[in-house]
């Protein structure tokens, strides 16, 4: 499919869809606890229908229609899938599953999508291995498919996190294994998305200490509660409307986002203030009025997901724009650095490529095709630089908008822009 989009004023006020990381949270503790919770706004995606899928495969029954799904968790009592578990493009699916299937006193196999089976595991699959499990990737390249069986022993276990997920994966398992854990993190970027899945354990009552997010101390033989919450609005998503606000010069509110929620990406709110965009915190709302930006120096290490919005973003403001520490960016769905700077120049842009990030120079976008290399944010990121470029925009793919943000253009729409998908 194609998203094209071509030069827009945007206006008026968006509801927000629920957070992605939140939603994959609540499912999967859901999942390991007694009783029966109730998930209210949920990201209905195809991101979280793949993690509705694995929670299934391993016991839950869950009931996912309308804006409250509700899961009967496992108790913490897994069982062997039926067949191989397949979480399609979510990654995040992956790696928290991949500890959950290492509860499980028996063999579970997981796979994914051409895009997940390039996504390294290895580092989680060492950890796992240590604290009792074995784990295994079929391949010997450290993706899926991965062998995984049971069940997770305890112990201690180093792990350098290029990506939060896969201490998160270890938060949520440890706390159901037979003895206590500790984990040591060599290396993490992302740190707001493993404070947000603490903050789920400490409202869970579950116990997990840590010395300045290095050193976690897990006791082993809890058990996850049932839960009632309602999903927050995702500040990744809300990414694209925010940025395309920022660089058409318009103005637009934000409505089901909170400054307060444990969500990294909120920070973009203070980068695009930084570039000269004016923001406003609302109760339950951002407001955003675009104005003259400037190129700035931004660190991306804890928002890898906005580099290819702010990738965007950039092209349209005066002077350079470097987006840094944020080598981990390499390894989402694509190489989002390397892609984010052939797209940026095959519109008529001009950056530079860096190990870590990008250098964007505020000159501008002519428009004209670009490949969405069917990822999520590329796609969208695309589909914001028609909103301003001098011709407009055509990028392909574009039904991989649907992994995390079904109604992305409709909600773009709505607001404005001149947007549409075609076959």
């Amino acid at each position: 499919m194609i998203l094209s989009a071509e030069k827009s004023v945007l206006s008026g006020e968006v509801a927000v869809p629920a957070s992605k990381s939140h939603t994959i949270r609540a499912l999967t503790l859901a999942t390991l606890a007694r009783g029966k919770s109730v998930i209210s706004n949920p990201l209905d995606s195809a991101d979280t229908r793949s993690c509705v899928g694995a929670c299934r495969a391993l016991g839950a029954e869950i009931h996912a229609d309308g804006e409250t799904w509700t899961v009967q968790g496992a108790a913490g009592r897994l069982r062997v899938a039926e067949n191989v578990i397949d979480v399609q493009n979510s990654g995040t699916t992956l790696y928290i599953a991949l500890g959950m299937a290492a509860l499980v006193d028996g063999w579970n196999v997981l796979t994914g999508d051409h895009q997940t089976r390039r996504r390294t595991a290895q580092n989680l699959i060492a950890a796992l291995n240590a604290l009792g499990a074995r784990v295994e990737s079929m391949l010997s390249n450290g993706c899926a498919p991965i062998l995984v069986h049971g069940p997770l022993q305890g112990g201690q276990a180093s792990l350098a996190c290029p990506t939060s997920q896969y201490l998160t994966s270890l938060l949520i398992a440890a706390p159901l294994a037979r003895l206590d854990s500790t984990i040591v993190a060599t290396q993490l970027n992302e740190e707001p998305y493993v404070l947000m899945t603490l903050d789920w354990l400490r409202k869970l009552n579950v116990q997990v200490t840590h010395r300045n997010l290095r050193e976690f101390t897990i006791p082993g033989g809890q058990e996850y509660s049932a839960f009632e919450g309602r999903i927050q609005g995702d500040f990744s998503s809300a990414t694209f409307f925010l940025c395309a606000a920022a660089l058409t010069g318009s103005e637009i509110t934000l409505r089901g986002l909170d400054m307060d929620d444990a969500q990294g990406d909120k920070e973009v709110v203070n980068m695009l203030r930084k570039m000269g965009a004016e923001t406003q915190a609302l109760p339950g709302a951002v407001r955003i009025c675009g104005r003259g930006l400037k190129g700035v120096e931004l660190d991306l290490n804890a928002t890898p997901d906005a580099l290819p919005a702010l990738a965007i973003t950039a092209c349209f403001a005066k002077g350079t724009t470097k987006l840094l520490n944020v080598p981990q960016a390499r390894i989402k769905e694509t190489d989002r650095i390397r892609v984010m700077r052939e797209v940026v120049n095959a519109l008529g842009g001009k950056a530079e490529e860096l190990p870590d990030g990008l250098v964007v120079h505020g000159v501008g976008l002519r428009g004209g095709k670009a490949p969405g290399h069917a990822d999520h944010r590329v796609v969208m990121a695309c589909a914001i630089a028609g909103l301003a470029s001098e011709k407009p925009v055509e990028v392909d793919t574009a039904e991989a908008v649907s992994i995390t943000f079904p109604s992305f253009v409709d909600l773009m729409t709505r607001c404005g822009a001149r947007m549409k998908i075609t076959e």
